[in-house]
C-alpha cells in the first residue's frame, strides 16, 4: 500500500513539475520556432540574410546567458528551496514572452525593436537556466532508489514537448488566419498565449511541497551557507563540474540542437521547405521520437547513465554528415525530371511591384515555387530604383516525405540517447546542500553555450562555405556539433565512472 501512495504521489510531483517545465520550454522555443518571421519584424529588411542572422545572433543570447541564470537561481535553490526558486523563474519567463508578443515592428519604432527583443530574450534565458536544474533536482529528490534515470525522464521529454507544442500553435494559428493576417499581427499569437499557460502552472505549483531531501537535510541544519563557494571553490567538487560539463554536457547540448533546431532551420533555409511542411515534418518525428526519452532513462537505471549517453554521441559523430547529405539530395532539383507541360507562370501585382511566380512539377511529386519580386526603393542618393529579389519554395510528397521524417527521427532518437540520462546523471554525481547550483552551471554551459550557438555559428560556417564556392557548403555547417560530441565522447568514455556518486564535502 506504501508503494502505491508513493507513486501517486511522485506522479503529482512529475505533472506539476513538468507542466511548468514544458511552458518555459514552449516559451523559449517559440522564438526559434518563428525566427525567419521575426527576423523581417525587429530587423532591418533591406538585407534579409544579415536580419535571419541577427536572429539567430539574438536567439543564442538567451542561450548564452543561461550559466548565469543557473549560477543566480541555484544559490537561491540551494539557499531557500528548489520549489519558490523555480516558481520565480515560471512568471519571470512568462513575462518575458508575452512581452516579445508586444514590441513595435522595426518599421514603427527602429533600433528600440531588436534592443528590446534582446533585453526580453536575455530575461528569458536566465529564467531557462534558473528552472531546469531546479525542476530535475525536485523530481530527482522524490524518485525511489535506483530510479532516478526513469523518473527525471519525464522532465526530459518537456524540452521536446515545448518544442512541439510551439510549432502546433504556430500551425493552428497559422490555419485560422490567412498569409497577411498571420504576417502582420498573426505571429504575436503564440508569443501572447503564453501569459494564460504560465497562470495556469502557477496554480497548481503553488501547492506543491518542498523536496524530501532538501527539507530533511534543512532540518538537520546540513544546507549550504554558500552553494557557489562550497560548489566551484572546493576541488574535489569543481573537478565533477568540468568533467560533467566536458564528458557528457557539451556533447548532449550540440547533439540536442542539431537534431531538433538545426535541422529545422536547414529544411527552411537549405532545402527550401514550405515552411508548415518542415514544421510538421519535425513535428512528427518529434512525436515518434519522445517517449524513447523514458525508455533510454530507464535503460540509464539498469545498463548506467555512461554509455547509453556517450553512444548516441558516437552515432551523431559517425553519421550527420550522410543524414544531411540525404536531406539535401530529396529537395536537389538538378537531379529530378519535370513534368513536361505542366510548369505554371503567373504574375500578380504586389504592395510597390509586381511577383513573376514559376511553378515546377517533377515526376517524384515534387514541386519547387519561383518567385521573383520586383520592387520600387529609393536609392541612397534619393532616386527611385528597382529592387530585385528571389524567394524559393519546394514541397515533397510521398516516399520522400516519409523518407524525411526518417531522417530527423534518426536524429531525435540521437537526443533521446545522450538526454534521456542526464538529468539522473548530474543530480547523482553532487551532494543535496550545493545539488541545484552544481549540476545546473555544466548542464547550462554545455546547453547554452556550446548548443546554444550552434545555429549561428553553423550557419555561419555553411555561409562562408558557399560564398568560397564549396559545392558541399551545407554540409560545412555540421562540423560543429561532430567535433564538439567527438571530443566529450572521448573525454567520458576516459574519465567518468558509471558507478560515480556524489560524496558529503563536510
Amino acid at each position: 500500500m506504501q508503494e502505491q501512495v508513493s507513486k501517486k504521489g511522485i506522479w503529482k510531483v512529475i505533472g506539476a513539475s513538468s507542466l511548468g517545465t514544458l511552458i518555459e520550454w514552449y516559451d523559449f522555443f517559440i522564438f526559434g520556432s518563428l525566427s525567419i518571421v521575426i527576423s523581417t519584424k525587429f530587423f532591418p529588411a533591406d538585407n534579409p540574410t544579415a536580419a535571419f542572422l541577427s536572429t539567430l545572433a539574438t536567439f543564442a543570447a538567451g542561450f548564452v546567458v543561461r550559466p548565469f541564470g543557473a549560477l543566480f537561481f541555484g544559490r537561491l535553490g540551494d539557499l531557500i528551496g528548489r520549489k519558490y526558486t523555480f516558481m520565480v523563474t515560471l512568471m519571470l519567463m512568462g513575462g518575458a514572452t508575452f512581452l516579445i508578443g508586444c514590441i513595435p515592428s522595426y518599421e514603427k519604432i527602429g533600433f528600440m525593436a531588436p534592443l528590446l527583443v534582446l533585453i526580453l530574450r536575455l530575461l528569458q534565458g536566465l529564467a531557462l537556466g534558473g528552472e531546469y536544474g531546479g525542476a530535475a533536482t525536485y523530481v530527482a529528490e522524490h524518485a525511489p532508489p535506483g530510479e532516478r534515470g526513469y523518473w527525471t525522464s519525464w522532465i526530459q521529454t518537456t524540452a521536446t514537448f515545448g518544442l512541439f507544442i510551439s510549432l502546433v500553435v504556430i500551425l493552428l494559428t497559422k490555419f485560422f488566419l490567412t498569409d497577411v493576417q498571420f504576417d502582420d499581427w498573426g505571429w504575436r499569437v503564440p508569443f501572447l498565449l503564453s501569459i494564460l499557460m504560465v497562470y495556469v502552472s502557477y496554480l497548481i505549483r503553488k501547492n506543491m511541497d518542498e523536496s524530501p531531501e532538501f527539507k530533511k537535510a534543512k532540518a538537520e541544519g546540513k544546507t549550504s551557507t554558500n552553494p557557489l563557494k562550497e560548489s566551484f571553490g572546493n576541488k574535489y567538487n569543481l573537478k565533477f563540474v568540468l568533467l560533467a560539463l566536458f564528458g557528457a554536457a557539451m556533447g548532449q547540448g550540440v547533439v540536442w540542437y542539431t537534431g531538433q533546431f538545426y535541422s529545422m532551420s536547414f529544411m527552411k533555409t537549405v532545402m527550401f521547405l514550405d515552411s508548415d511542411q518542415a514544421d510538421t515534418i519535425l513535428g512528427i518525428a518529434l512525436l515518434f521520437g519522445t517517449p524513447f526519452f523514458v525508455v533510454f532513462g530507464k535503460l540509464s537505471d539498469r545498463w548506467g547513465r555512461k554509455w547509453v549517453m556517450l553512444v548516441g554521441m558516437l552515432l551523431a559523430v559517425l553519421t550527420y554528415r550522410p543524414i544531411y547529405q540525404a536531406m539535401y539530395q530529396i529537395t536537389d532539383f538538378t537531379t529530378k525530371e519535370e513534368v513536361i507541360g505542366e510548369r505554371k507562370v503567373e504574375q500578380q501585382e504586389i504592395r510597390g511591384g509586381t511577383d513573376d511566380v514559376t511553378t515546377r512539377y517533377f515526376t517524384d511529386g515534387s514541386s519547387l515555387k519561383q518567385e521573383h519580386i520586383l520592387k520600387a526603393a529609393i536609392g541612397e542618393d534619393g532616386q527611385t530604383v528597382e529592387k530585385r529579389s528571389e524567394k524559393l519554395t519546394a514541397k515533397i510528397s510521398g516516399g520522400n516525405y516519409v523518407k524525411l521524417v526518417f531522417l530527423i527521427f534518426i536524429q531525435i532518437i540521437y537526443i533521446t540517447l545522450v538526454y534521456g540520462p542526464i538529468a539522473a546523471f548530474l543530480v547523482e554525481i553532487f551532494p543535496v546542500k550545493i545539488r541545484y547550483t552544481s549540476m545546473s552551471l555544466p548542464y547550462h554551459i554545455g546547453n547554452g553555450i556550446f548548443g546554444g550557438l550552434l545555429p549561428a555559428v553553423s550557419t555561419y560556417l555553411a555561409t562562408n562555405a558557399q560564398v568560397a564556392g564549396n559545392p558541399q557548403f551545407y554540409l560545412e555547417g555540421l562540423w560543429y556539433p561532430i567535433i564538439i560530441s567527438a571530443v566529450c565522447f572521448v573525454i567520458g568514455a576516459m574519465y567518468i565512472n558509471k558507478n560515480m556518486v556524489a560524496k558529503d564535502l563536510n
